[in-house]
């Protein structure tokens, strides 16, 4: 279906603004009509659907305005608020959303609000609001493993329209590639960056689905097939973020599933982790193909001449000086939110967005930027401290580290995964078959 779904969204030039809506409908009766024993799954279920679907409606410019998937999660979540509450040891995460606040107070006395500047605040804080209302909602719900499961199949299935569509909008690819920088047109059109975050997530998502919910051998080879699809996509985009992303979360879902493992399930892994070196390496040999080579000067941080390049980092270790400096000058609260983006189009006459999302806070918030990276770090550990049954914890916290460190907060994946690091996951017992016995007399 989501394949098809790909397709109409490509062929059928309304179809976009239908898809939005009719996701929006969707979800809001799923929502409304749950069980008051299910509201938690479904409100989590439709954030995740937002969240993965989210690239594909900006790329396809199905949705009302830019950040309307943040918002839509940010509704989704106070929806579930209402129906289920929140856990009284959340406090944390309130707190770090009233610290918030200064940052706008600052920018309006600092810049002035007029319009463009209240879109520019709008824009840096729907991510960090976005992730704070998560975690709020998020934090010690109960869920079991096989819902956790379904969570990830909500947040995977429209990454295949994604792809889908990406093969459509490129469909000769020898056509596109002449350098090694990131890559719009192997992108659907759009930020690379982006679509090979989001990419990245669906690489992580149908791994999971690999070594997890393959049943039959049918469905491992349509889990891996689809790993493969969303792999070459996303290392044809010559974005790195999302593919080194997406390594470092399956590598830690990988090591804590094994040593959680029984012997026999540990001999299954070792075999099914062979399966997806091999196909993993047959991925990259294709892509390598497909670009004439480029690909693997790109991941080599070279030029399309095979010349070593003197910034790996595209330009973005400049920004992040820039903004601890900024930080240093304004060590109290910050320069406001936006500030540092107002400043540098002052200076330079650009409109330079960051990419790190930990110099931004520092730069923007000052002290009670540094009180916002305690609690968004050692909130979780903590709570992992009394929880470790969530075999995914460190996989999330990853993914959410590693994207704000090279996309900031652009999307609401960030925020969203992070808070399902602190979902309370319970696992059924297996049943006891118990002979009965009888007596007899």
């Amino acid at each position: 279906m989501h394949i098809v779904f790909g397709f109409l969204l490509y062929y059928v030039g309304f179809f976009p603004r239908l898809f939005f809506f009719g996701v929006i409908a969707y979800f809001l009766v799923n929502i409304i009509k749950a069980l008051p024993n299910e509201k938690t799954i479904s409100v989590i279920s439709a954030c995740a659907y937002i969240v993965g679907v989210e690239v594909l409606f900006r790329m396809t410019k199905a949705g009302i305005f830019y950040e309307s998937s943040k918002y839509l999660v940010i509704l989704f979540m106070v929806m579930g608020m209402i129906f289920s509450g929140l856990s009284n040891r959340s406090y944390p995460y309130l707190l770090y959303l009233f610290l918030l606040i200064p940052s706008i107070v600052v920018a309006s006395t600092n810049i002035g609000l007029d319009s463009n500047l209240r879109k520019n605040i709008a824009f840096v804080l729907s991510g960090p609001v976005c992730l704070g209302i998560s975690a709020l909602f998020c934090y010690n719900k109960k869920i079991n493993s096989n819902q956790l499961n379904s969570i990830l199949l909500y947040l995977g299935l429209p990454i295949v329209s994604l792809t889908t569509y990406l093969f459509l909008y490129t469909v000769r690819l020898e056509d596109i590639f002449s350098g090694t920088q990131s890559n719009f047109a192997a992108s659907g059109g759009f930020g690379p960056n982006q679509v090979s975050t989001v990419l990245g997530i669906g690489m992580f998502v149908f791994c999971v689905n690999f070594f997890l919910k393959s049943k039959s051998m049918l469905v491992q080879v349509v889990n891996i097939m689809i790993f493969a699809a969303i792999s070459y996509r996303g290392i044809i985009t010559f974005s790195r973020g999302g593919i080194f992303t997406a390594i470092l979360m399956i590598l830690a879902f990988l090591t804590i599933y094994y040593f959680k493992s029984n012997y026999r399930n540990r001999r299954i892994v070792s075999i099914s982790l062979v399966l997806l070196l091999l196909v993993s390496v047959a991925t990259w040999v294709v892509s390598s193909s497909q670009t004439s080579g480029l690909i693997d000067k790109r991941y080599a941080n070279q030029d399309a001449k095979g010349r070593e390049k003197e910034d790996i980092s595209a330009g973005r270790v400049e920004i992040f000086i820039g903004e601890l400096e900024g930080f240093i000058d304004n060590p109290f609260l910050g320069v406001g939110a936006s500030g540092m983006k107002e400043q540098r189009l002052q200076n330079s006459g650009e409109v330079v967005a960051t990419h790190n999302e930990l110099s931004r806070i520092l730069s923007e918030h000052g002290i009670l930027g540094v009180i916002i990276l305690v609690i968004l770090f050692f909130a979780p550990l903590f709570y992992r401290a009394n929880n470790t049954r969530n075999i995914l914890f460190y996989a999330f916290l990853i993914f959410w580290f590693a994207t704000i460190n090279h996309s900031a907060m652009r999307i609401a994946a960030p925020g969203f995964i992070y808070a399902l690091a602190l979902l309370n996951i319970t696992y059924e017992k297996r049943s006891v078959h118990r002979k009965r016995l009888i007596e007899h007399r």
